[in-house]
């Protein structure tokens, strides 16, 4: 069974940097594809950013130049590092893994295993 557990959330102000951690078990890490997304209060779920098993990676356009995604395999763990961040970025970040030998995707339906998710509020 694979689990999935977020850290790293908090609060910051507006332009601070956050770095959140996802920690992934039950499985071979290092053929999921992962993903971050985020739900803001009474919106939907979006994309932020995925990286495949090769380290590729793709981001939603807002967040390019700002966010990195990374993972490090020897520690089962895919980083999200958030620079600059905004207001209206506050929301649950959640991490989350495909299938083995995946490509990463924008699309949440493509994977299996949710995080429980993480807060990030971004204060003016």
């Amino acid at each position: 069974q694979v689990q999935l557990v977020e850290s790293g959330g908090g609060l910051v102000q507006v332009g601070d940097s956050l770095r959140l951690s996802c920690v992934f078990s039950g499985r071979s890490f290092s053929t999921a594809a992962m993903g971050w997304f985020r739900q803001a209060p009474g919106k939907e779920r979006e994309f932020v950013a995925a990286i495949g098993i090769t380290g590729s990676a793709l981001y939603t356009n807002s967040v390019k130049g700002r966010f990195t995604i990374s993972r490090d395999n020897a520690k089962d763990t895919v980083y999200l590092e958030m620079n600059s961040l905004k207001p209206d970025e506050t929301a649950v970040y959640y991490c989350a893994a495909r299938g083995p030998y995946s490509a990463p995707s924008t699309d949440s339906e493509d994977y299996w295993d949710w995080g429980q998710g993480t807060q990030v509020t971004v204060s003016s």
